[in-house]
């Protein structure tokens, strides 16, 4: 996109570009996304970033009134497999806030100085400025949905001192914490974080997306596969909500989204952490389980020139792929579910949580244990489950090849390297495979076609780089001509 059709997009003020770049404004030294409100500045004032931090770095604050720290990431960091796509995905986990830049070098397989130049290079920012980006908009959120003190929030957004965190909320925000606090949206804030509180407490949030969202499609398919202690949904259609565990880098937590749309384009979540420094991290992860960075203009353009996609496309905007909220969890739950309608699937699960997971201090509705971990799995003999001879076999060697780290599926993991080590493993097959790294390492373009369906190589071909979604638009069409439930690794 050329930097006049970015000024093209920042005079119609095209929410469909939110995150996809940002613009500067010269003579305000103020950073906004596309669809900021305010009047159009002159296109000779006007500076283009790929990201916030980008903009951070040459000097420039973030707009108070439309918040470009608030919008969806960029579809293409799903998309890209290549290094900076991986570093972005491992920095939105938090891996430098635990890790350093030294430790996101090293699970990228590359010198620090060749991710800081290619991040550079490509994004105007180093690995540490986009750290820094989103260790500002977690505190931002904790000051304007929580009492917490302003050190505690320093802490538990990141930052290493008192005094680092009041100087990056000055410099990226115009104000000092004590005033961004006291500036808090309102309910009805178009741009705000802040969504109402729930019965069970957390921190409120407001999880944006771009484009039309098929929440209802989303919603049914979690509530087909959760499992029991893990996950539940409540409430009727179209007023549900999802709440499930998290096991987190720093503690645990229960997260719960809401199913009923944000008239600004947002889906209402809560989280609550026994650690908040693991707020950016959960964040994250119902982001990719939700799909929420997904780009559903141009999924739509491309799936919606193909004859066969075509109607189903124009019947389900905005239908999304989900993502996995515990790689590690969903890879045991396919491998246990695998060929089983989804009832079976669910009692296999919730029979390896009962015997293995690690109970909560106090359950809370439903919800009673964290998913065990894969050590745990990979030590324990499994015969306290009635499982097939075969299905345990294939669940022992997974677990164990995912606690010595012989596969690896975290947030930014090379998916080639990930699929092929899932094909050297007794018991998993290419589909298997194929739907691990659709939804755990969330490539986009996965095709996994119904067991019904048959399409030409060079017609499925054609659908690329979007197949996973065309994957989800064939599987819904199945479900409802009574055919197998979408979801399955088959």
């Amino acid at each position: 996109m050329t930097e006049d059709g970015k000024y093209e997009a920042v005079r119609g003020r095209d929410a469909r570009f939110d995150g996809e770049f940002f613009f500067a404004v010269a003579t305000t030294g103020i950073y906004c996304r596309p669809s900021c409100p305010a009047t159009t500045p002159r296109r000779r004032n006007v500076r283009f970033f790929p990201t916030a931090a980008a903009a951070q770095g040459e000097g420039f604050r973030a707009c108070r009134r439309c918040r470009p720290d608030a919008v969806p990431g960029s579809a293409a960091w799903n998309a890209r497999a290549d290094v900076v796509g991986r570093a972005m995905r491992m920095i939105g986990d938090g891996v430098v806030d635990r890790e350093g830049v030294a430790g996101l070098a090293d699970r990228l397989g590359y010198s620090a100085r060749q991710v800081q130049r290619q991040l550079n290079a490509e994004l105007g920012a180093g690995p540490i400025a986009l750290a820094r980006a989103q260790r500002a908009h977690t505190a931002r959120v904790l000051l304007q949905t929580t009492r917490m003190q302003t050190a505690e929030i320093a802490f538990a957004a990141g930052f290493s001192s008192v005094r680092q965190f009041n100087d990056t909320i000055k410099e990226i925000y115009a104000i000092t914490p004590t005033g961004l606090r006291a500036a808090r949206p309102g309910h009805s804030s178009r741009f705000g974080p802040v969504a109402p509180r729930s019965f069970y407490g957390g921190v409120p949030l407001r999880l944006a997306y771009r484009g039309p969202y098929a929440a209802a499609d989303l919603f049914d398919q979690l509530a087909r596969h959760t499992v029991p202690g893990v996950e539940e949904v409540i409430g009727a259609p179209g007023a549900r909500t999802y709440r499930r565990t998290l096991r987190l880098p720093h503690g645990h937590g229960i997260a719960e989204v809401d199913e009923r749309l944000g008239e600004g384009g947002w889906l209402e979540c809560r989280l609550c952490l026994t650690e908040l420094r693991d707020l950016t991290t959960a964040t994250q992860r119902m982001r990719r389980l939700f799909d929420l960075d997904a780009d559903p203009y141009a999924v739509a353009e491309h799936l919606g020139a193909d004859p066969l996609l075509a109607p189903l496309v124009a019947a389900r905007p905005g239908l999304r792929s989900p993502g996995a909220a515990d790689p590690h969890e969903l890879a045991v739950r396919v491998v246990l579910g695998r060929r089983l309608p989804p009832d079976e699937a669910r009692a296999h699960a919730a029979a390896v949580v009962r015997a293995y997971g690690q109970p909560l201090a106090s359950p809370s509705g439903g919800l009673s244990h964290l998913f065990p971990r894969a050590d745990t799995l990979a030590g324990v003999s499994l015969e306290e489950v009635e499982l097939p001879g075969p299905r345990r076999t294939a669940l022992r060697v997974l677990a164990v090849a995912l606690a010595g780290g012989v596969v690896s599926l975290d947030a930014g993991a090379d998916r080639d390297r990930a699929e092929k080590e899932l094909l050297n493993l007794d018991g998993i097959g290419p589909r298997t495979a194929g739907y691990l790294r659709m939804r755990a390492l969330g490539d986009p373009d996965v095709l996994l076609l119904p067991s019904a369906v048959s399409v030409a190589p060079e017609v499925a071909a054609g659908w690329r780089p979007w197949r996973s979604y065309a994957t989800h638009y064939l599987w819904g069409d199945a479900v409802r001509a009574g055919g197998a439930p979408g979801g399955s690794a088959g």
